[in-house]
């Protein structure tokens, strides 16, 4: 009588604290593939901002509604004619909002109509060493609203810095990969899966200043580009 032979003992090998586990694939795959090590991973990558935006707007209030439309389009004409003067190309200031709406007095529980404001928003693109300048230029030419200063890259730039945060991350994946595996005496053998998210880069903290001469300054700081994988790799 033939006596069977004892069942193979499977080895589960858990590892606290790694970034990604030790997994054993299907039947199918430990047959022809053997075990797979998952790992999760980041890269940065920085550089200096390349692109400002400034936020600004006009902003008037009148008896009528078509008296704060002109209003605001004088002021929107001057705001736009002096940044042509100071060769700002047309292209690189856009509208990014308008509205009218009348305006409320409220007493003792009654309402009277005040008059109607009228707002229109730019937004204008230049470099950062500029940003302080168009600022001056914009209020001086009839702006009411600056809602900010944007320090960003342009997408050709953006995309540079992508590609060297993706690197960084696949080469972090694969240090941790490689750690996991020699724990568990095994070696990675190839890459079976890799998917990656979103790029994104945290607004850069801009310091401002007010020089002697009473000009508008801004010292941008560095933007950082993070990128995120999960890789999936074959070992053996």
């Amino acid at each position: 009588m033939k006596r069977l032979l004892p069942a193979a003992l499977v080895l589960v090998v858990l590892l606290a604290g790694c970034v990604g586990p030790l997994q054993t694939g299907t039947d199918g795959e430990r047959a022809g593939d053997g075990s797979t090590i998952a790992v999760s991973a980041t890269g940065t990558a920085s550089a200096e901002a390349d692109l400002a935006v400034v936020s600004l707007g006009v902003e008037v209030t009148a008896e009528s509604a078509n008296a704060a439309r002109e209003g605001v389009a004088r002021g929107v004409n001057g705001v736009r004619s002096a940044l042509a003067d100071a060769d700002i190309p047309d292209a690189s200031v856009t509208t990014t909002a308008f509205g009218i709406a009348p305006v409320y007095d409220y007493h003792d529980g009654e309402r009277e109509l005040r008059g109607y404001r009228a707002v229109q928003s730019l937004a204008v693109e230049t470099e950062p060493a500029r940003a302080g300048e168009i600022v001056d230029l914009a209020v001086g030419a009839g702006a009411t609203n600056v809602d900010g200063v944007r320090f960003t890259l342009s997408d050709e730039r953006r995309a540079e810095l992508r590609a060297t945060a993706l690197d960084r991350a696949m080469g972090a994946a694969r240090t941790d990969a490689d750690g996991i595996a020699s724990a568990a005496d095994l070696s990675v053998t190839g890459v079976r899966h890799a998917s990656t998210g979103a790029a994104f880069d945290p607004v850069p903290v801009a310091r401002f200043e007010d020089t002697a001469a009473g000009e508008t300054t801004f010292q941008p700081a560095p933007v950082t580009v993070t990128a995120a994988v999960d890789v999936t790799y074959a070992a053996a």
